[in-house]
């Protein structure tokens, strides 16, 4: 199944929460409202640095995908 690159996910257990799922590599939850944030891959001590070096253009690219899709539900 192909997936988009970002969902986003609800929960009536967390009423304040947003969570943006990233679906492709590396795979993480993010949670808009704490910034907390959810691996769902393992990594090895070599790829730590790429990774955080990547780590804040998803972030970001995950706020951009939340705020143009709550700007599509506006209109």
């Amino acid at each position: 199944m192909d997936f988009p690159k970002f969902l986003l996910g609800d929960n009536t257990d967390y009423p304040d929460a947003i969570f943006v799922i990233h679906t492709e590599f590396p795979r993480f939850i993010i949670n808009l409202e704490n910034d907390e944030v959810e691996w769902l891959e393992e990594f090895d001590k070599s790829e730590e640095k790429e990774l955080l070096e990547e780590a804040e253009n998803l972030f970001q690219a995950a706020n951009d995908f939340y705020d143009r899709e709550i700007e599509r539900y506006d209109q």
